[in-house]
Order: structure tokens, then sequence, then C-alpha cells
């Protein structure tokens, strides 16, 4: 929805932004209501607030939702099912002991967060860690030690992928409303998530956990009944182990192909390449993220399935996978809707005029 001819003045809209995310963070962390409902709730308010025509609400809310998810969904279902495959394959622990066997026992919290975010690339910060616990929790028992020496650089490398690195919704969303190039952020965002891990979690994480000493708990020794059989199929699944080249193929397999994308892009930007060469479109098509993401989800699944189940059940893991990422793309969509609310109020606008005096971009 284009922007209308804003109600209010500059003053006034920045009140009312104001208050929107004071009553939003209020809702989510005082009154617990779910982030999805508290964003579109606000949203509906703003746009009433801020002089958006009854009429045209519902478009507003709409083209902001509808927008984001057209762009975050496609990415963040992919991504996902690589990073299920990869969880009940044994991908994960297969990753996590082979750093540590090279990098040495000293240097297991450094392993740990190394193989955090390679195999954050494709997965969940809350997947990734609850994946990873187990390992962490084993690590620490077998090397001695507070856990959170274990814990802190583990979760803080899926931290950083989370949050800088796509194909994750974040970085995504914030690449598609600034119209940016997905090749290029990811580019850079990898290293920029390794520099701000190393630093902020690994260094800090060590040092946290020299100094406060936390044991590990008996936390995955529980033997229920109900969940033999699960445990059954996990270790059914995992036998054999994928081998640690195979994980690492699987991995990096999104990376360079959009990377060959990023590539193609500049040289034909630059002159070397004129644009009509076949081989070069092709591997702009490949190199697309979501191309490229499926490209390496099938990879996955015909790598990973010979030996520990029919390629058929498949579609069962990766429907385990899309299941708990529902929420996570609906609050996505709905804080597209919020940005889409600010921006066709004229919110957004105000703002930017407020701030361009302070010589920011």
């Amino acid at each position: 929805m284009d922007p209308i001819e804003p109600a209010y003045g500059t003053t006034a809209l920045l009140l009312i932004a104001a208050a929107a995310v004071a009553i939003l963070l209020f809702l989510i962390m005082k009154v617990k209501l779910h982030a999805f409902v508290s964003l579109v709730l606000v949203s509906a308010v703003t746009a009433v607030a801020a002089g958006i025509p009854l009429a045209d609400v519902p478009s507003a809310l709409l083209s902001g939702f509808s927008s984001t998810l057209g762009s975050v969904a496609l990415l963040v279902a992919l991504g996902v099912m690589v990073g299920r495959l990869l969880e009940i394959t044994g991908g994960a622990q297969v990753l996590a002991d082979t750093l540590i066997n090279r990098f040495g026992a000293k240097r297991a919290p450094l392993a740990l967060g190394v193989a955090a975010l390679i195999f954050g690339f494709p997965i969940f910060f809350d997947a990734g860690l609850v994946v990873f616990l187990p390992i962490i929790f084993t690590v620490a028992k077998r090397f001695g030690g507070s856990v959170l020496l274990y814990a802190l650089p583990t979760a803080g490398a899926f931290a950083a992928m989370h949050a800088i690195v796509p194909p994750h919704p974040g970085p995504v969303a914030a690449t598609e409303l600034l119209g940016g190039d997905i090749g290029s952020v990811l580019l850079v965002g990898v290293p920029v998530a390794v520099v701000s891990w190393f630093v902020g979690s690994y260094l800090v994480g060590t040092q946290l956990g020299k100094r406060f000493h936390t044991l590990p708990a008996d936390l995955f020794s529980d033997g229920a009944a109900n969940s033999e059989e699960h445990d059954k199929e996990m270790a059914a699944l995992r036998d054999p182990a994928p081998k640690f080249g195979a994980v690492l193929f699987i991995l990096l397999t999104p990376l360079v192909l959009i990377s060959l994308n990023t590539v193609v892009n500049t040289l034909t930007t630059s002159g070397v390449l004129t644009g009509d060469e076949t081989w070069a479109a092709a591997l702009t098509l490949i190199g697309q993220t979501p191309i490229a993401l499926l490209i390496t989800l099938l990879l996955a699944l015909f790598i990973l399935a010979p030996g520990r189940f029919p390629v058929a059940d498949g579609a069962k893991y990766m429907d385990q996978a899309l299941g708990p990422i529902c929420s996570i793309i609906l609050i996505t969509g709905a804080g597209g809707m919020f940005g889409g609310v600010l921006r066709a109020s004229g919110i957004g606008q105000s703002l930017t005029s407020s701030l361009s005096g302070l010589g920011l971009p």
C-alpha cells in the first residue's frame, strides 16, 4: 500500500509510534500475550490512531504482512527442512565430534562454537540449540568444567548466524525491505557473524564459564516409556552415522551456490560479462536463494536417506520441521505488517525527516 497523506504533524506521528512500541513491549513482556497477536493488535490500533482511513486499514495490514511472508516463508521453510534432516540422522553430532577431535580437548568450546556456526547456517537458533544441548552436556561431563564454558560459545554462534546471515528470517526480511541483494548480504554477513561470535560470545563466554561454575545436569538420561519408541527410531536413523565430509558438503552447498550468483551479477555489472551467456544465466538461476536451498534440500535427502530411511519417509520428517516454525513465520509476517503500517501512515517518513539533521543515513 502506498503511503497516504499524513493526518498529523511529525511530532504527533512520532508520539504515536513511540506509544505503539511501548504498548507492544508491554503486551509481550508483561501481559505475556502471544507476539503474533500483539503485533496484529498494535498494528491495527496504530493504523487507526495514525489517521489511515478505516476502509483502508485492512489493506495497510495485509500489504506489509503478505509482502514479508512472500519473501521469507519459502526460504525459512526450505532451510529448516535441511536442518531437520541433518538433525535426525546425527549430522550435528558427527560435526561436533569431528571438530572436537581435531581441535583437541582444551579447545572443545571453540570446536563446539565452530560446529554451531556451520550448523547454524540452515537451522534456527532455538532448534539448533536444542539439537546441541545433549552434545554440550556430554562434552562438559567428558572434559569437566562449567557447562557455561561450552554452552555460551555454542548459543552465541547460533544467535549470530540467526541474526545476521540469510536464509534466517530476520536478515532476509531486512534485506528485502531495504532492497538489498541476498547474495551480497550473505557474503558480508558470514564474516561479520564469525567476528561477532568470536569476540562477543567465545571470548566473553569462556571467561564467564571460568568465573561461574555450573555443573551439567542429567537432562538427557530420562528413559520414559513413552519415549522408547521415538528413541529407537532416532537410533535407527543415525546408524550408520553420516560422514563428516557429507555433512560439510550439504551445509556449504547453499553458500557456494548463492555466492556464484553474486559473482555473476558483479561480473555482469562491471562489464566483464554481457549478460547473454547461457552458462551465466544458469548460474544466476541456481544461485537464487530459494533454488539454492531447494537443491540443498534434495541433496540432503538423497545423501542422508540411503541406509537410514526410505526417501518417501522424508516427507514425514520435513512435516515435523515445518510445525514448530509456523509461529516464527507468522510473527515475522506480523512484524512486516507493523512496519507496513508505519510506512503507510507516514510515520516512517516523519522519523526519517526528524533524523535527517543528525547526519545519519
